[in-house]
């Protein structure tokens, strides 16, 4: 009887709910693209999460207030949506460092021996091509490099300050030496 029409008014509504969620959600508790974790995963998981969950309002709803359950269902999918997005964010940041463990207040990446660090939360910029060490020893393994010019989230350093945690989505990757970077 309603055909084509309703279900296009039904998505349509959906997919407005699952944008304006996820236009107000930042500024409320991380919302839906706060995850701490990089990658594009938390938003499709909240825009199909938004659509799945406006349709199956709409049914809910029924004959009454569609548009209204629709809505509510919407908001509600792109939350649910993007929490799975964000885990799954979350689980492949850690197989890409191989695995983390937790010392000293600092999430480390299992190649990355823990240091008792001091706080530095800042981005610092590589002057030049740096050896990323599993240790903060020049003697210690190359785990690879940071690129002159790179951008790099620090996580803390050394109580002597020659050595900075390289962080990436706040896992401790590997240390640099202090001597030739700057604060972003």
């Amino acid at each position: 009887m309603f055909g084509n029409k309703t279900k296009t008014i039904t998505l349509t509504i959906g997919a407005a709910a699952a944008a304006l969620s996820m236009a107000v959600a930042p500024q409320a508790s991380a919302g839906v693209v706060g995850c701490k974790a990089s990658g594009g995963k938390q938003e499709v998981g909240a825009i199909v999460g938004g659509l799945l969950g406006g349709l199956a309002g709409n049914q809910i709803a029924g004959k009454g207030d569609r548009g209204t359950g629709t809505a509510i269902g919407a908001v509600i999918g792109a939350g649910a949506g993007s929490a799975v997005g964000c885990n799954m964010q979350k689980s492949e940041a850690a197989k890409q460092v191989g695995g983390i463990y937790k010392s000293g207040g600092y999430r480390y990446a299992q190649n990355v021996e823990a240091e008792p660090l001091v706080k530095v939360g800042h981005k610092y910029v590589a002057r030049s091509t740096l050896n990323l060490r599993s240790a903060a020893t020049t003697r210690a393994p190359r785990l690879g490099a940071v690129s002159s010019g790179e951008t790099f989230q620090a996580l803390g350093r050394t109580g002597d300050g020659k050595w900075i945690l390289v962080g990436q989505d706040g896992v401790g990757v590997g240390y640099v030496s202090s001597a030739y970077v700057y604060r972003a």
